[in-house]
């Protein structure tokens, strides 16, 4: 047996004593798992997402302020109670003569050491056609709220789709590299009994120990991707970060329902997408504002009421003696502008404005779902094709390296068409991930795209 041979033997036997880790696993947390699938995630981060936690009251702000501007078209009553303790008497001044004198005036006290009122007042807008149109306008913006929740949702779900695939397909990588390497492994312990029967050289065990190795730096940076797509998905979903996940959904291709069309898909998502509700009910907001401002003009007619009692009282009277004269009144009231410098009609063209821009916006964002709608269903079609074209690889692929190792074992192929090989099985397999990754992806993609994300609490 040469040196060589010799030194090839004590470094194999010393990589073989060394125990095989396929990563650094931290600490446990000693919280339970949280097992979920993909419909668990979805639903988890639908009730704990603080971005939908938000829209969640903003849409309940809205509602608030529906209620709002009611209060200009119902009545309003309010009651005041006023005490006034007189420092000084007030006088009045009438002409002596009254009292038997000549000349001049004398002063007289008129006002009693204490003095309170007790009011009550009522009043109530008979005619304000601004009020009618605030609150027609605060309805539409309730409505807006409801499809801006949508939309959020929409995002929100999406989101946690895909971060719920990165996971996937992190994990399978993990598990492609590890498959790799328990190939590898066996190649190895090949070569050390072809090495041992004189058929192979001392380089070929070496070659197949870096075999081995080289791929260890693959495995940790796999398990890494994993866990920083898991913690993001976490993030998403809004739950503990100390929490471990597992993950029961697989990568696997799940047929999605397309539309017949690119025309019936834009048709869809004209009528479903929650941003073309929304700025559709921006424009009908926007006529009522025109509305709104052109009232400014026009009069408003109110009624109201009082009822008062009140009394006056010195020092050396009790309370209970005093009197409590009630008076009452009503009426109604006209208002009529006339002229308020430009600024009435001045609202009316900002208004105009408003709602041309807004139509502008409108007409744009449909533009923009065309195109939207289009590039998601072309991504959808795209990666279903390569995933049937990868299926076939990943066979072909399978049965090439079957075939290469068998050569090996029997000494009549190289180490080079393996390796070859082992490259072509796992860029196949790599390619078919990839494809079903990209094609799940572009499903939740266009189901955002088509409107067909509806929340949970969609009694809207």
């Amino acid at each position: 047996m040469t040196l060589h041979r010799i030194i090839a033997l004590l470094v194999l036997f010393f990589v073989c004593s060394i125990p095989v880790h396929a990563a650094d696993a931290p600490e446990p947390s000693g919280k339970q798992a949280l097992v979920i699938s993909l419909d668990d995630a979805v639903r988890i981060g639908e009730q704990h997402n603080r971005e939908l936690e938000i829209a969640g009251l903003d849409r309940r702000m809205a509602g608030e302020k529906v209620r709002e501007s009611w209060a200009e078209v119902l009545p309003h009553l309010s009651a005041s109670l006023t005490y006034t303790r007189s420092l000084k008497p007030s006088v009045l001044f009438l002409p002596s003569s009254i009292f038997g004198g000549t000349g001049g005036t004398q002063a007289i006290e008129i006002s009693s050491d204490n003095s309170s009122v007790a009011a009550l007042n009522l009043s109530q807008n008979i005619f304000k056609l601004s009020a009618f149109a605030g609150i027609k306008a605060s309805g539409l913006v309730r409505q807006i709220s409801d499809q801006s929740f949508r939309q959020t949702n929409s995002e929100v779900v999406t989101s946690i789709r895909r971060a719920y695939y990165d996971v996937l397909i992190a994990t399978e990588k993990r598990k492609l590299v590890e498959q790799s390497i328990a190939r590898w492994e066996d190649a190895r312990k090949d070569t050390n009994a072809l090495f041992r029967q004189g058929v192979a050289a001392d380089i070929d065990t070496l070659k197949a120990w870096l075999s081995v190795e080289n791929l260890r730096p693959e495995l940790i940076r796999a398990q890494n991707n994993e866990a920083i797509a898991a913690t993001n998905l976490k993030r998403i979903m809004g739950v503990d970060q100390e929490r471990p996940l597992t993950l029961t959904s697989t990568l696997t291709f799940r047929p999605l329902e397309l539309p017949k069309s690119i025309a019936a898909a834009y048709s869809e998502a004209l009528d479903k997408r929650p941003d073309v509700r929304s700025l559709a009910l921006q424009a009908e907001a926007e006529n009522a504002k025109v509305m709104a401002a052109r009232s400014e003009g026009l009069p408003v007619l109110s009624a109201f009421g009082q009822l008062e009692a009140q009394t006056q009282f010195n020092d050396n009277i009790p309370l209970d003696a005093t009197r409590w004269p009630v008076s009452s009144t009503a009426g109604l009231q006209l208002s009529v502008p006339i002229f308020s410098g430009f600024a009435t009609s001045a609202r009316i063209q900002q208004a105009k404005i408003e709602r041309l821009q807004t139509r502008t916006r409108f007409e744009d964002l449909k533009s923009q779902v065309r195109a939207d709608v289009e590039v998601r269903l072309s991504n959808v079609v795209e990666a279903r094709k390569r995933i049937d074209v990868q299926l076939k690889t990943i066979t072909v692929a399978e049965r090439s390296y079957k075939i290469t190792m068998l050569r090996l074992r029997e000494g009549i192929g190289s180490r080079l068409e393996l390796t070859d090989a082992e490259l072509q099985l796992d860029t196949a397999k790599t390619n078919y991930l990839q494809a079903v990754y990209d094609y799940l992806v572009a499903s939740a993609e266009l189901e955002k795209a088509l409107g067909r994300i509806e929340p949970v609490d969609s009694k809207m």
